[in-house]
């Protein structure tokens, strides 16, 4: 990069030596991802100016605050789509209905919610999208409890999806923006919380499924088998009370990178200087420091106007997506996230929605097929994902694996689990084998959750998360459609699924960047 864009040679903002590299003017500043070239300097500068403010600030106690109500967004993302999986058998038996379409209902809505919300986050700012999925999420869910038939339900599951569809791309943008360069590994571990979410969405559901649900299509109606509308009463109004506490208790600040990278460069030092006066610390960051790379080239009055409600970039348009692949190297990065997603999504969904079915067949197999034993199953499930999250921490900061190779072990390793679980011959040796999938498929997302939102810039990191939650989404509702035409009771889900993953497990290997003891911009 140019030295005319370097920053005040004036500043006193200095990381740790290991995330640093040496300025020409006597300064020090985070290592980025981009460090060999990125086609906006001017934003890279800034960008560079304010990981310096942030990790001079350290992490305080705004971030672990953060890291908190950030994490509701994966509880949420955890818990309402394996939602649809949990309640299908009562509702198969009191609706009769073709089971795949309450999962399709639920993926177009998980659609709908990833394409409007990660989008929106970068048109409009983090802070009102934020504060919006979660109650979106609540309100529908509560009245989903209460559908009287399944178009109803289907109707509501989908509303649930566009909140719940925004939660991880917008959460872990705004998380990501907040914390200092040599913290950047928790990202991954906020995936204890969507361990954490299917842990508590078993614990519920085992009680009320079990005892408050139809053991059969017949004679099934709403009351004989209320099991299903508790837990989602239950789980409605849980949402409800994260989203108060994100809401009435914690004041979110908005992302310092996306009003830099509007042109709002004073509103963005002085949420620095907000974030170091609540951590108890002082910042040197000043806001000659932050315009000095963006006086080299002139910039637009309208880029600077605060009267307006909607900063300039706030229409939809093509250059957020268009800056994602600006180079080679971008462009192959970007694509290569986007099909790992799909991959991953279309695999996840064939096993994991259908996965208390799978359990309850092959329990039927080898005579154990109750309620009970199924969801005591999903619960211990859970309970082996929870580990993982700490697990795919620990492994993204390992040198020679890094997040690349933590990607690409946990995919392998979750595909040859799956293709273990066919060789079960009893319901122990089954539930075993997914115990093995369970821990190493939550680390393979730890990371996969985390690495994206790393590798994209802030200034296009909501329409990045888009783009892969889409491809997420898209291939999601390709699972169901493909289980309406499939046999089920066989193995074959977990044959695709397993290949899928494996595959995916290859291609993370050829990522371009490696987040590792950079810094993302």
């Amino acid at each position: 990069m140019s030295s005319s864009l370097d920053p005040s040679p004036h500043t006193r903002l200095t990381p740790p030596p290991e995330y640093t590299q040496p300025s020409k003017y006597g300064s020090a500043y985070p290592i980025d991802l981009y460090e060999d070239g990125y086609d906006d300097p001017v934003y890279q500068a800034k960008a560079r100016i304010l990981n310096c403010a942030i990790q001079e600030i350290g992490m305080g106690k705004y971030q672990w605050y953060l890291f908190v109500v950030a994490g509701f967004g994966w509880f949420a993302d955890s818990v309402w789509p394996l939602l649809s999986g949990l309640i299908l058998t009562p509702v198969i038996y009191e609706f009769h209905f073709n089971g795949p379409f309450l999962s399709l209902a639920s993926n177009i809505g998980l659609l709908v919610g990833a394409i409007f919300w990660s989008f929106a986050c970068d048109i409009w700012g983090r802070r009102w999208a934020f504060n919006s999925t979660l109650f979106i999420t609540g309100v529908f869910g509560l009245a989903a409890g209460g559908s009287p038939n399944f178009v109803t339900l289907a109707a509501l599951i989908a509303m649930v999806g566009v909140g719940a569809g925004g939660n991880m791309p917008v959460d872990s943008a705004v998380f990501l923006d907040f914390i200092p360069a040599s913290h950047q590994y928790l990202l991954t571990i906020l995936s204890i919380w969507w361990c954490l979410g299917q842990l508590i969405c078993s614990l519920i559901a085992w009680p009320l499924i079990a005892n408050f649900s139809c053991t059969s299509a017949e004679n099934c109606d709403r009351s004989n088998n209320m099991g299903w509308r508790y837990l989602l009463f239950a789980l409605g109004g849980i949402t409800l009370f994260l989203w108060g506490l994100r809401f009435f208790i914690f004041t979110l600040l908005e992302s310092p990178r996306f009003l830099s990278g509007i042109g709002k460069d004073a509103e963005a030092v002085e949420i620095i200087h907000q974030l170091a006066r609540y951590n108890g610390k002082t910042t040197s960051l000043t806001v000659e420091e932050l315009e000095a790379p963006g006086r080299i080239r002139d910039m637009s009055p309208s880029r600077t106007q605060r009267d307006n409600i909607l900063s300039k970039d706030s229409k939809y348009n093509a250059n957020h997506i268009k800056a994602l692949f600006a180079t080679g190297k971008m462009a192959w990065s970007t694509s290569l996230l986007i099909v790992l997603w799909g991959i991953i999504g279309l695999a996840s969904t064939l096993y994991n929605n259908f996965l208390p079915y799978l359990l309850a067949s092959r329990g039927a197999v080898f005579g154990d097929s109750s309620l009970y034993i199924t969801y005591r199953n999903l619960v211990i499930l859970s309970v082996f994902g929870v580990p993982a999250a700490f697990l795919a921490g620990w492994a993204v900061e390992v040198p020679c694996i890094g997040r690349k190779g933590s990607l690409a072990i946990s995919s392998a390793l979750t595909g040859v689990f799956l293709y273990a679980s066919t060789t079960a011959r009893t319901s122990n040796q089954l539930l075993g084998w997914n115990c093995g999938y369970a821990c190493c498929s939550n680390m393979m997302y730890g990371v996969l959750y985390a690495i994206s939102p790393e590798i994209f810039p802030a200034k296009d990191r909501g329409t990045g998360n888009g783009l892969t939650a889409t491809a997420q989404r898209m291939f999601s509702v390709m699972g169901p459609v493909i289980a309406l035409y499939a046999n089920l009771a066989t193995a074959v889900p977990v044959y695709i699924a397993g290949g899928l993953v494996m595959f995916a497990g290859f291609l993370a290997l050829w990522l371009p960047y490696e987040p590792r003891g950079k810094a993302s911009i």
